[in-house]
């Protein structure tokens, strides 16, 4: 009786869960966006400026409004996702010295042109309904690039 008892209880249990495998396995994990990368790399540049800016306080007035304007660009391509942003923070600079403002101003130069170009680039095979976002996400790393200048 009790042997019996014990298959069944293990049978009844084991069944739900092979069960939901079944269902499972047609589905097919979310396709990441193409926004994706542009996403990631807003966030990027946005500690990118946010280190600078601790590593060289008297460029923070110059690189806080660039470090938010990538936070705004990042919360707006991942509504447009529908997808919140991963944990974890991205890496910061390369670890350029504080006493060198001009080799951190031209990091960010390098960085904030080569987010130019993608953004620029994505904006001009996206469709009509996110092409306008990656215009102004362009326009505003370009902007960005002649700030550092």
């Amino acid at each position: 009786m009790l042997r019996a008892g014990a298959l069944v209880a293990l049978g009844g249990a084991a069944t739900p869960l092979t069960g939901c495998d079944l269902f499972d396995r047609d589905r097919e994990p979310p396709r990441p966006d193409a926004l994706e990368p542009l996403a990631a790399e807003a966030l990027a540049l946005e500690a990118r400026h946010r280190a600078a800016a601790s590593a060289a306080p008297a460029l923070a007035a110059r690189l806080t409004p660039i470090a938010d304007a990538h936070r705004a660009h990042a919360d707006e391509l991942r509504r447009v996702i529908g997808r919140p942003a991963p944990s974890g923070t991205p890496a910061g600079p390369s670890g350029t010295p504080a006493d060198a403002p001009d080799a951190v101003l031209a990091e960010l130069r390098r960085a904030e042109q080569q987010g130019h170009a993608n953004a620029a680039k994505a904006g001009a095979t996206a469709p009509a309904e996110r092409a306008a976002l990656l215009g102004s996400i362009a326009a505003a790393r370009a902007t960005h690039v002649e700030a550092l200048a």
